[in-house]
């Protein structure tokens, strides 16, 4: 009779010899011995403290071949080895564990027959049980071992697919910084070639305005609130550039200015509303930007009484196709953006995403 070696958690020589090996060791050597016992005259107790004795060199010939030798014969398999090695070693461990536990008695355990029966029929059981539960735990360490590296593969996946994410979605925030600062530049630019007096008064409102907008085009994620801060500001700073031609709006629901807002989303919408539909018109129009939580996800529309959709835009153009690109690496497909054209003239921008809080 033996007890089975039982697998450890790792391959590691520390978890070898682990506490939980060793537990399970006893446990199920006790429960081995307590279920045989009926088939000897001696004590329970008796029987269960051999098949223990038995257990623990069964388990310490196991953990020992697990380490050593370092290297075997491209034929020997390592399992081959601990199989073989566990049930020779099986009937010297019962001969010990009977010396062990027979030594206090006047009569030898070689002259004692009915002894001797006893740890012969024990030897049998041990023989014959020890390769299919040696087997048993081969097997289970082995699906334990694949599990974990399944685990680790996993992880490991998991962490370069994010590092990739994280990497493209710096890219893109790096080509945010400079489109929005030029076109802005461009703005200032054309004012300061047509001598308004105002140039120096707008200018100072920029160097303001990138003082807190910069820092933040280099996050890959903000709050509404914070979205809003930075549309006012740029709105305020247009507002200069052309007082008599832009108005604006800006409605925003207490509960939204917590949600997690990939950064310069809404900005980007209210400057391409400024660049292709205020700007070019000679009347310029209204901007009105809503932000809102719908069903769970956050909505976020930006329309503008500008030109309209051209006959001959047929794409989203640079500054949305990043935008959505940029949404997409956030929350994967579970976001929407949309264009559609208003009457009697203007554009609707429509940006919808899952409603996540961020933390306080």
């Amino acid at each position: 009779m033996n007890v089975p070696p039982l697998p450890s958690n790792s391959a590691s020589p520390n978890s070898a010899l682990g506490w939980q090996r060793l537990r399970l060791t006893i446990a199920v050597s006790a429960a081995l011995g307590f279920l045989l016992s009926p088939a000897w005259t001696a004590p329970t107790l008796l029987v269960m403290l051999r098949a223990i004795l038995v257990g623990l060199v069964a388990m310490l010939t196991f953990s020992l071949l697990e380490r050593w030798p370092r290297r075997l014969p491209r034929w020997l398999g390592r399992w081959v080895l601990q199989v073989i090695s566990v049930a020779v070693v099986t009937p010297f461990a019962v001969f010990i564990a009977y010396l062990l536990t027979t030594g206090h008695d006047a009569t030898p355990l070689w002259q004692n027959k009915e002894r001797l029966q006893g740890m012969g029929m024990m030897m049998g059981f041990g023989v014959l049980l020890v390769p299919w539960i040696t087997m048993t735990a081969l097997l289970r360490q082995r699906d334990s071992t694949v599990r974990n590296q399944a685990q680790a593969f996993a992880l490991e996946r998991m962490a370069l697919e994010r590092s990739a994410l994280d990497a493209r979605l710096r890219l893109l925030q790096a080509q945010v910084a400079p489109h929005f600062l030029f076109n802005t530049l461009a703005n200032i630019r054309e004012l300061v070639d047509s001598g308004s007096e105002q140039a120096s008064g707008v200018l100072d409102s920029l160097i303001a305005y990138l003082r807190a907008a910069v820092p933040r085009l280099h996050e890959s994620a903000t709050t509404i609130g914070q979205e809003m801060q930075l549309v006012r500001a740029y709105l305020d700073l247009m507002h200069m550039r052309m007082p008599d031609r832009l108005n604006y709006s800006v409605q925003a629901e207490e509960t939204v200015m917590d949600l997690r807002c990939p950064a310069t989303t809404v900005l980007s919408l209210v400057e391409n509303a400024v660049r292709h539909g205020i700007d070019p018109s000679e009347d310029g129009g209204d901007i009105e930007i809503r932000v809102l939580e719908v069903a769970g996800r956050c909505r976020v529309q930006v329309s503008d009484s500008g030109l309209g959709l051209r006959p001959t835009q047929g794409s989203l153009g640079t500054g949305l196709a990043n935008l959505r690109e940029r949404l997409q690496l956030v929350f994967g497909d579970a976001v929407g953006l949309r264009l559609a054209e208003l009457r009697p003239r203007g554009v609707l921008a429509e940006v919808e995403f899952p409603a996540q809080r961020v933390a306080p």
